[in-house]
């Protein structure tokens, strides 16, 4: 099973909310997730996140790959 942390689409059409998700590779982008790790929301004014980082760390040690847009978000 190839896990991987990415982001979930939610909220209303036009607005940028994503929640940070533990799921299987082969699953929808917005089916029933593992884990939530967190919330992020891009502004006009900047970005808005809460992430869990040790649930995120524990996840990377147990293998899970984060998306490129995830790693991003991560190092900022």
């Amino acid at each position: 099973m190839a896990v991987v942390i990415r982001l979930s689409k939610m909220g209303r059409k036009g607005e940028a909310r994503y929640r940070l998700v533990v799921t299987e590779k082969r699953t929808r982008r917005d089916g029933k997730p593992i884990e939530i790790l967190g919330w992020f929301e891009k502004t006009i004014k900047g970005n808005k996140s809460e992430i869990n980082k040790d649930r995120y760390n524990y996840w990377i040690s147990q293998g899970a790959q984060p998306s490129a847009t995830v790693g991003k978000i991560i190092n900022q």
